[in-house]
């Protein structure tokens, strides 16, 4: 590294400080199964089993919505002004 570098330090992170990273930002896209869907969304109809789904969630884990195309579930994001970013 040359001199003026920042080293990250991951013990000064808290967990909470973590938790807020991105938040009313950035918006992530997931790829759940249909047998997930009553734990993250209560209030949905039942969904027969095994189809593959996409949720956005907020950056603090919060559900935002489900869809069955991942490119709505990004223009949900964008519409909201929210940055998406997927996870695997």
């Amino acid at each position: 590294m040359t001199d003026g570098s920042v080293i990250y330090e991951a013990e000064s992170v808290s967990p909470e400080m973590l938790a807020t990273l991105g938040e009313g930002h950035i918006a992530y896209v997931k790829q759940i199964r249909s047998e997930d869907v009553p734990d993250l969304f209560p209030q949905a109809p039942k969904i027969a089993p095994g189809l593959k789904l996409f949720a956005l969630h907020s950056a603090d884990g919060t559900p935002i919505m489900l869809t069955d195309s991942r490119e709505a579930a990004i223009a949900n994001a964008w519409s909201n002004e929210l940055q998406a970013v997927s996870v695997h």
